[in-house]
């Protein structure tokens, strides 16, 4: 899963990045509107950390532009704590949900999990697929109870295709939203990966779809 963090705080910034990549997230950073802006409107993300208050352009019309272009990645919007009317303008202008500062890293980090969960249609925080298990708010996954000792990658991997069960999910989609912008797009790892990932698993979940990408689905009776 991959999200963008906008907000011109350097430290603030930082600590949340240092956060989401400590419990799996690949994180991108902008520190004003404009960057943020380019980097929403070309990169693909899971969900998205904006500041209101920022140089260049501000979080609102960040926002705006955003869903205005057709984006519809979840905004969770940072707001000052007595500005109700950042708030409300933030929700209108197509934001998904707020935080106001200052805050605690764990509820910014619980919201985000939200987001994404919802986003892909999920209610619970615990997302199954046959005995594979996925706990979104530990960042672990068992496999009938057991736990599985995945790296990060694998991870990352599994989370994105539990996600989005029963679709069929290309290399590129999972290159694009397990790796930062920075990675070398032309590696071959995506294969390498889900080669790991069915060993460590030991039941056939992941299909692959001949020149379209994987599909993750727990089998049918008649399979």
């Amino acid at each position: 899963m991959r999200i963008l963090v906008v907000e011109d705080d350097v430290n603030l910034n930082r600590q949340l990045a240092d956060a989401l990549k400590e419990v799996g997230y690949v994180v991108d950073q902008a520190f004003d509107g404009e960057e943020g802006h380019f980097l929403g409107d070309t990169e693909p993300y899971d969900a998205v950390i904006l500041d209101i208050g920022l140089p260049e352009l501000d979080g609102i019309s960040v926002v705006e532009k955003w869903r205005g272009n057709g984006k519809v990645m979840p905004v969770l919007m940072l707001t000052a704590r007595d500005r109700w009317s950042d708030k409300v303008a933030g929700i209108d202008a197509g934001a998904d949900d707020y935080v106001a500062k200052p805050f605690h890293v764990e509820e910014v980090l619980a919201r985000v999990r939200a987001l994404i969960r919802r986003a892909a249609g999920h209610a619970s925080s615990e997302i199954a697929c046959g005995p594979v298990r996925l706990d979104t708010k530990a960042s672990k996954a068992t496999v009938n109870g057991i736990a599985l000792k995945l790296t990060s990658h694998e991870f990352r991997l599994l989370s994105y295709l539990m996600h989005h069960m029963g679709e069929v999910v290309s290399r590129t989609e999972l290159i694009e939203h397990m790796y930062d912008q920075d990675f070398d797009r032309d590696s071959n790892t995506i294969e390498v990966f889900v080669g790991r990932l069915r060993k460590k698993i030991g039941v056939e979940l992941i299909e692959t779809v001949r020149g379209l990408g994987y599909r993750m689905q727990a089998p049918t009776d008649d399979h």
